[in-house]
């Protein structure tokens, strides 16, 4: 794996992967990290204008071709108090970079490097993403030019599941959509002594939790992965009252917008029922969430292409089981054609440390293997969507 990028330009990513994971900064805070990319950028040459506060395009050959292909990396870290006992820890307290994006932004500067001494004959566009963890920053990149033009765009993620030197391409569904409920219960307080006098919102709460949970187990089909998970439950100001009102928030999972939907609509309709059953009254609400993240079947294909001239085949794996976490870089493939994939990059020892963990961490040699897989992808697809 040393050998698919030059071991100068290795090192360099890997020092560059290194000083970001030391100074971590939070979504639409990332100036220092902003700051450094740039600084790369024009000691190679590369045109790039600051968007978003925080976000960069930079481009390659502007103009060159009529359209132009696009690579993304997100760049912003989580609210984690780091654990991990590395050498170049975060300094930046209860800030951490625990899903991988240091090495993401990192890769990508490598393909960069090497795609200036590639003279390749197309227009190459690259975004560095502020937002991901708030799932808004793919958005705001849109909505200023980061798809202008754009045939198709590509990115990537590092995976703890799977060894270094592995590439997971999977057709359809790579990541779950995230949207958000809030349960609003208003019942009618009263003394702890005399339940009779009260509508009790707990109960109710409790009841509405309990229902919730046979909508996935009893009203969606088995073959198509989907969650409805409560994590707040806040009621009650003294353990002799009885609360006249409750709140519950949690968060729904789907693999595809058919599912998605479902669930929003039998959310309302279990909770809207459970609170008439008590005579209580009930209001939910909905927050949008980033949507499916969906590889078309002809975009997995140029994926696994392109992995064949980095990796041997016998490392290009499928997702083991369906991921229901959610990715962002679902809105750029809802306007352009893309893929997305995941990187190999298991640590021996730190295999059950998952991302967002404050022991997280990855095996740097996957630096090499993305910035591999985007250099071949550019030609490729620049084949493929440009001649």
């Amino acid at each position: 794996m040393m050998n698919l990028i030059s071991t100068d330009l290795l090192d360099e990513i890997i020092q560059f992967r290194r000083d970001l994971h030391k100074h971590p900064e939070l979504s639409w805070q990332e100036t220092r990290t902003c700051a450094k990319i740039c600084e790369k950028l024009k000691s190679w040459g590369v045109s790039y204008r600051v968007v978003a506060g925080t976000g960069i395009i930079a481009e390659l050959n502007p103009g060159l071709t009529k359209k132009y292909l696009a690579f993304r990396a997100d760049i912003d870290a989580l609210p984690v108090f780091e654990e991990t006992g590395l050498e170049f820890s975060s300094v930046n307290n209860g800030i951490m970079h625990a899903c991988g994006h240091d090495g993401h932004t990192s890769m990508l500067l490598g393909a960069i490097k090497t795609l200036v001494h590639e003279n390749l004959p197309y227009s190459l566009r690259f975004i560095f993403q502020p937002g991901e963890e708030h799932g808004n920053g793919a958005s705001k990149m849109i909505s200023e030019g980061a798809l202008e033009d754009v045939a198709a765009i590509f990115g990537g993620h590092v995976d703890r599941h799977y060894k270094p030197g592995e590439i997971i391409i999977s057709d359809g569904p790579v990541n779950a959509s995230t949207d958000q409920f809030t349960i609003s219960i208003n019942g009618q307080g009263g003394h702890g002594a005399r339940p009779h006098e009260s509508i009790d919102a707990v109960v109710v709460g409790s009841l509405i939790v309990m229902a919730l949970q046979t909508i996935v187990s009893r009203e969606v089909d088995p073959a198509r992965p989907s969650v409805v998970s409560v994590g707040v439950f806040s009621a009650g100001t003294a353990s002799n009252v009885i609360a006249g009102t409750a709140k519950l928030e949690g968060t729904i999972r789907a693999l595809d917008n058919d599912v998605r939907y479902y669930l929003r609509d039998a959310i309302e309709r279990v909770a809207n029922s459970v609170g008439q059953l008590h005579n209580a009254k009930v209001v939910v609400s909905f927050v949008d969430g980033t949507p499916p993240l969906y590889n078309e079947k002809e975009m997995a294909e140029l994926s696994r292409c392109a992995a064949r001239t980095v990796i041997h085949e016998k490392k290009i794996k499928e997702l083991h089981t369906a991921n229901m976490g959610g990715e962002d870089f679902s809105y750029y493939l809802e306007s352009v054609p893309g893929s997305y994939v995941r990187f190999g990059s298991q640590v021996k020892g730190r295999e059950s440390f998952p991302a967002h963990s404050s022991k997280f961490d990855f095996d740097e040699r996957v630096l090499a293997i993305g910035a591999a897989y985007f250099v071949a992808m550019a030609k490729m697809a620049g084949k493929k969507f440009l001649e």
